[in-house]
């Protein structure tokens, strides 16, 4: 079996000269809005998530594919990449209510297996590069016993 290429191609930023007085590159967090240009002229960034796939549901994983407007997905972090434009971020994912959560910068589809039987809430949050929330989702779900 070979290896081939599976995407290639560039991604462009622009980042201001002017960086705010207070800001450092520690990983400290902030407000996005005491860190960086609010991204005014840009639309605001949102995230859409597909009900998750039936017959994956069935056999007990759960596979949510989402996608961005006005924001790109990138593993790019910390205070001054909130003045990147365009705006870039990542998702914060957290599941039924627990009190942490993963973050993922992949732009993959989310895809959480070993649930128990019965109700789950998956949370997905659209965050800036410095994880203040943006947009977010919830979706719902029943994972089925699986019979034997």
């Amino acid at each position: 079996m070979s290896v081939g290429e599976l995407d290639s191609g560039a991604v462009q930023f622009t980042i201001p000269n002017d960086t705010h007085p207070g800001s450092t590159h520690g990983a400290e967090s902030r407000p996005a809005s005491d860190t960086a240009p609010s991204h005014e002229t840009e639309p605001p960034a949102k995230i859409i998530i597909d009900a998750p796939a039936p017959e994956r549901l069935a056999r007990g994983v759960v596979f949510l594919e989402y996608r961005t407007q006005n924001l790109q997905v990138v593993p790019v972090y910390g205070p001054a990449a909130v003045a990147v434009s365009p705006r870039v971020g990542h998702i914060h994912v957290t599941v039924d209510d627990a009190t942490w959560h993963w973050a993922d910068a992949s732009g993959n589809p989310v895809i959480i297996n070993g649930l128990l039987p019965g109700s789950h809430k998956v949370l997905i949050q659209l965050v800036n590069a410095d994880h203040q929330p943006i947009d977010e989702g919830t979706v719902r779900l029943i994972i089925q016993q699986r019979s034997q």
